[in-house]
Order: C-alpha cells, then structure tokens, then sequence
C-alpha cells in the first residue's frame, strides 16, 4: 500500500473545499435514501465532517498502530446511530466515487486499490470493535437529568443520571443528543470523576448561533431524557504512570471540565491515601463572572498539592492575573518536569501550547484536546463549550 500516494490524493481532494463533501453527500444518498434519515434534516452544519474525518483517518492508516485505540472507540461510538456493517460499505464506496470523481487523471488503478484496501483496514477496526462490544454495553444510553444549574447568562452546569451505568475515564468525552434537537448530536466531557451512584455533571456555555448549546443552556430541565454515546477520546486521559506525574493544567472557559474530572480524581486518591501529585490549574475566562468554579477551585486550593491561578482577558480592573491564560501559565515558573493538560478553543490551544513549548516543556509532555471549528455551535470551541470533535460523525453537531 503506497500510503503515500493516499496522503498525496486526500490533500489534492481537500483543498478543493466544499464541492468535496457535496458530490459526497449526494452520491450517498442517490445510492442509499434510507441513509439519509441518520443525519440531520438540516446539513449545514455538517458540511465536511464526515467525509474530512474518513480522508484523514484512511489516508493515515499507515500510522493505525498508533490510533487503533482511538478509531475502536469511534467504532463503539456509531452504534448510537444503529450503524451496521452495510453502511460502512455504503459509506465507503461513496468515498471512492469522490475521489475518482475530483482526482481524475490522478484516480489510477493502482491508487484506486491503496484507497479501497486503507477504507476497509479502518472499517473493519470499527466493526469488529462494535460488534464486540454488544454483549457488554448498549448502543446508547437514556440520560436523565436530575438538574440544571444556570451558573451565569450563557452557561450551565447539568447533571445527568445514565441508564445503566456509563463507564469513562477522565479526560474522555461522551455525544449527547437533546429532545429538542433530535440528531444533533455535540460531545461534551464529564467534569466529574466516575461517582458511585454514575452520574454525569456537564458544563456547558452558549456559543452564539450554537442550536443545541443555546437549548441545553436556556430550556433543558430535570426530568427530560437525554442519550448519551460511548466515551471516546484518549489525548486528555492519563495512563498510570501519568496519574503520578506533576502536573500544569491550563483550560480556557468551559474548557475547564475534563480538567476538573482529573482534579476529583486526584483528590479522591489523596483523601484515600495521603498521596497526590502536585498541580497547577490555570483558568482562563474573559470576564471575571465567567470562572464559573471560582468558588469550588479556591476551596480546593487549601489542598497541599493543588495550586489554582484564575486568569481574565478582557476586564482591565480585575484585581488578579490578567492577559492570556497560555501566557501566565508559561510564565509561572512551574513547567520544570510537568506534564501539560491544555483544553480550550483552537486559539487558545494553540496559543499555549506554544508558549509552552518554548517555555520548556518537551512536546511529548503536552497532551490537548483538538477541537475541529466545522459549525457555529463547536466550542468557542471548543470549547466555550466543551465540545471536542473526535471525528466526523453522522448527525454530529
């Protein structure tokens, strides 16, 4: 398989922008309609999702190794949408006729194969991951609310009981999809470390235009049903090694929540043990009203091993630190030896890890969350929200 002539054909296909996901979509659904009520009735904000994800993710496959836990995952995560075998074939055909489509002289019979044999490495990961998880978890799960917090006039904080139980790690992100909203689909992080009694507490901030943030905000209440998909994502989860390393956690907005998961965690551990790495969280808001955990994070911070650094961007008489949230952080003098959480929209994200990185910190000790910005309801996103984009998924916000 040259998996560089696949890398080579995608970008080709990309850089020809919206006319790509658009023969896509059309030639999936002339060939397959009973598809088209998996997906959003509004397409708008799907615009490349799907078809981006599928290019990136076959035209990697060469680096499988490395992301087969990640594309398993996304394999369990589709069966909230009933996917079955078929539709990856359908799925994937689709994919072909684009590219065959779009590269012309550049669709040889020999790159033609390279495609068709990568689409059905990644396809056959993804199936054999849902299929195995049949007999130990459920496509979906029912999530009732038991609460909403309004903690400001753009954010919430929601608490969320699954059915059955919902095994994560922090740092993991679920899909969540509203009544209201059917099909749209956004994926938010638990803020809270796995609780015996499993529930969930989401934080979640309006994002100007944003359908489902702007309902689960202002009209989501206790006693409605939400679904939830399975936990993806590994790049903010830490293995055990990590869980022992010091630590610099720095999150901007809504950001805040894996962050915060890890802080429970932790915390747990040093009531039960007397033993904690230490951490210094950075959060980052505009305005002083939007460190929405002020209060919880103070409290915390009589911890021995937890220091907490608000930081606010856009109100020059804040009494405390003000600037960039990447900035302080940097300038901090605690990166020697740390690991590096960072979430928050792409600016910020980008932002930091820079200032981190010449800051000193290797770039194998900074983990973060890459959020896509695909549609006017991504997290400031991405966050202010949280709501990371693992891949594009069907019906995904």
């Amino acid at each position: 398989m040259d998996t560089a002539a696949l890398k080579r054909t995608w970008a080709a296909a990309e850089s020809l922008g919206d006319e790509v996901p658009l023969f896509f979509y059309s030639h999936l659904f002339l060939s397959h309609p009973e598809l088209r009520g998996m997906f959003p009735v509004s397409m708008a904000t799907q615009r490349d999702r799907l078809v981006g994800a599928l290019g990136r993710i076959v035209s990697s496959v060469d680096e499988l190794g490395e992301v087969v836990g990640f594309i398993e995952q996304l394999g369990r995560d589709h069966r909230r949408f009933e996917v079955i075998a078929a539709h990856y074939n359908a799925v994937g055909a689709s994919l072909l006729a684009t590219l065959k489509h779009f590269l012309g002289d550049g669709w040889t019979d020999e790159v033609a194969a390279d495609w068709a044999e990568a689409y059905g490495v990644i396809a056959t990961v993804m199936v054999q991951a849902a299929e195995a998880s049949e007999s130990t978890s459920p496509a979906s799960w029912a999530g009732h609310v038991t609460a909403v917090d309004r903690r400001g006039m753009d954010l919430a904080v929601i608490q969320v009981r699954p059915e059955p139980q919902l095994a994560f790690v922090p740092g993991q992100s679920v899909a969540v999809e509203i009544p209201s909203r059917p099909r749209l689909w956004r994926y938010l992080s638990p803020a809270n470390a796995p609780r015996a009694d499993g529930t969930l507490e989401f934080h979640v901030q309006m994002v100007p235009g944003g359908q489902v943030s702007s309902s689960m905000v202002r009209h989501l209440e206790a006693g409605e049903t939400v679904r939830i998909g399975a936990p993806v994502g590994q790049e903010l989860t830490l293995d055990e090694d990590e869980r022992r390393r010091d630590l610099i956690m720095v999150a901007g907005g809504t950001g805040l929540a894996p962050l915060r998961s890890h802080l429970e965690r932790i915390d747990q551990d040093w009531q039960a043990t007397g033993q904690a790495p230490q951490v210094h969280l950075f959060h980052g808001a505009r305005l002083p009203w939007n460190l929405y955990e002020n209060r919880l994070l103070k409290n915390l911070s009589t911890r021995p091993w937890f220091t907490y650094t608000p930081v606010v961007s856009d109100d020059p008489s804040y009494p405390g630190r003000k600037g960039l949230v990447g900035d302080a952080a940097a300038e901090s003098g605690s990166l020697h030896g740390r690991l590096a959480l960072v979430c928050g929209s792409p600016e910020m994200v980008r932002h930091t890890v820079s200032r981190l990185r010449a800051g000193g910190i290797a770039r194998s000790d900074i983990r973060f969350e890459q959020f896509a910005t695909l549609d006017e309801d991504s997290h400031e996103l991405h966050h202010h929200t949280h709501e990371p984009e693992p891949a594009g998924l069907p019906g995904s916000e």
